[in-house]
């Protein structure tokens, strides 16, 4: 069983920045894909970042430029930075893992608000 804690969200202004962490208790980190999704008022959820558990990073063509993705496995820790934030970034923000090889994220977290104002 993994679980997911994600801390960081907030209320930023236009082009300001925020940092998300996801702390998985899980003792065997290195082997799990790491995400980065979002659930915006009315829209679907949708994947912003994702980190396969050997480090290569993919982006949202939404983000690209803007966000970075990092994991730091002896901290079983993902992140998030976000800078150049817009209104249209406002979301909850959910972290999930999936085991390497899996298709599908199992593994959830609670999710934490953000909010762009303009």
């Amino acid at each position: 069983q993994v679980q997911l804690v994600e801390s960081g969200g907030g209320l930023v202004h236009a082009g300001g920045s925020l940092r998300l962490s996801c702390a998985a208790s899980v003792r065997t980190f290195v082997s799990y894909d790491m995400g980065w999704f979002r659930q915006a008022p009315g829209k679907e959820r949708e994947l912003v970042a994702r980190i396969a558990w050997f480090g290569i990073a993919t982006y949202a063509d939404s983000v690209t430029g803007r966000f970075t993705i990092s994991r730091y496995n002896s901290k079983t820790t993902v992140y998030l930075q976000m800078n150049s934030l817009k209104p249209e970034d406002t979301a909850v923000y959910y972290c999930a893992a999936r085991f390497k090889g899996s298709n599908e994220y199992d593994y959830w977290g609670q999710g934490t608000q953000v909010t762009v104002s303009s």
